[in-house]
């Protein structure tokens, strides 16, 4: 995905967001179907992943591994999410009244603001974080991608969460 997720047509998807729904819907629907058992609750899923990046845009690329991965991670987490979510509802004993939608402007100030944090902490910590979270990597794969040593990755970690939590560089 090469372009910002505002620009393109006027439904607001982009030629490149088209390519990549073309190419990797059936694949993480597949996936997905087989994690929530439920076909129309695995479509969502899927669309909920590719709004997702839609919304990203350019940053999907800084995670430096494929894109088919990137989505994967991003699906199997809002299925679980989803999962976890049907599990709480069946726990309820009162039927729930509230039938609004969520309202995401919330989630889109909080991402905006976890990118913005990202972009202070330096390029190697940064990496550090992408690829432990965003691609779910251990410490061990981590080292072995970006070929530093294990310590310099626990140490990288731990410094860039420590500028994340405080707002200040790590002493």
């Amino acid at each position: 995905m090469t372009t910002a997720p505002h620009s393109g047509t006027a439904s607001g998807r982009t030629p490149a967001l088209d390519e990549l729904m073309a190419e990797h819907t059936q694949p993480l629907l597949t996936f997905v179907e087989k994690l929530v058992r439920d076909h129309h609750l695995a479509e969502d899923i899927v669309q909920e992943t590719f709004i997702h990046a839609w919304q990203q845009g350019t940053r999907v690329r800084l995670v430096g591994v494929p894109i088919r991965d990137w989505l994967t991670t991003v699906a199997r987490d809002l299925a679980v999410a989803s999962l976890r979510q049907v599990a709480v509802g069946r726990e309820r004993t009162e039927p729930e009244v509230d039938v609004t939608q969520p309202d995401h402007a919330d989630a889109a100030v909080a991402a905006a603001e976890a990118v913005s944090m990202l972009r202070r902490l330096p390029v190697e910590h940064r990496a550090v974080l992408l690829h432990t979270y965003l691609a779910g990597r251990t410490t061990h794969e981590t080292a072995r991608a970006l070929g530093v040593p294990v310590r310099t990755v626990r140490s990288r970690h731990h410094h860039a969460l420590y500028t994340l939590r405080t707002g200040r560089r790590a002493a």
